[in-house]
């Protein structure tokens, strides 16, 4: 995957905007004005935060230590940085790009004390 087909993808989410809040090389996916993707447009092979459930974040990471890691400058709980490096398939990254969108614009409902 390249700069422009991560771009591309994650334009096709509803209400997914893009901007360089940061500085001018790390461009940043939001929807409902919450980030939802990360990633230096500079860097090779691609490499991207997405937000993940934090149970699914432990078992990623154990099961492709070469390509998912604790989220780069992130809450390492709920973030992960995914790396392009071959070790996983386009439907594997497109399914953590999926996973962080809907946990972003449909965040689940917080549990209220009783």
């Amino acid at each position: 995957m390249d700069i422009e087909q991560l771009r591309d993808h994650c334009l096709t989410y509803p209400n997914a905007t893009e901007s360089f809040p940061f500085d001018a090389q790390t461009l940043v996916f939001k929807v409902n004005n919450k980030i939802f993707l990360l990633v230096d447009i500079d860097r090779t092979p691609i490499q991207f935060n997405v937000k993940c459930n934090p149970e699914k974040a432990i078992e990623l990471r154990e099961q492709y230590p070469n390509s998912v890691a604790p989220g780069y400058h992130m809450n390492k709980k709920h973030w992960n940085t995914i790396t392009d490096n071959s070790n996983l398939t386009h439907q594997q990254l497109l399914e953590q790009i999926e996973h962080s969108y809907q946990l972003v614009a449909f965040p689940p409902k917080k549990k209220t004390k009783t």
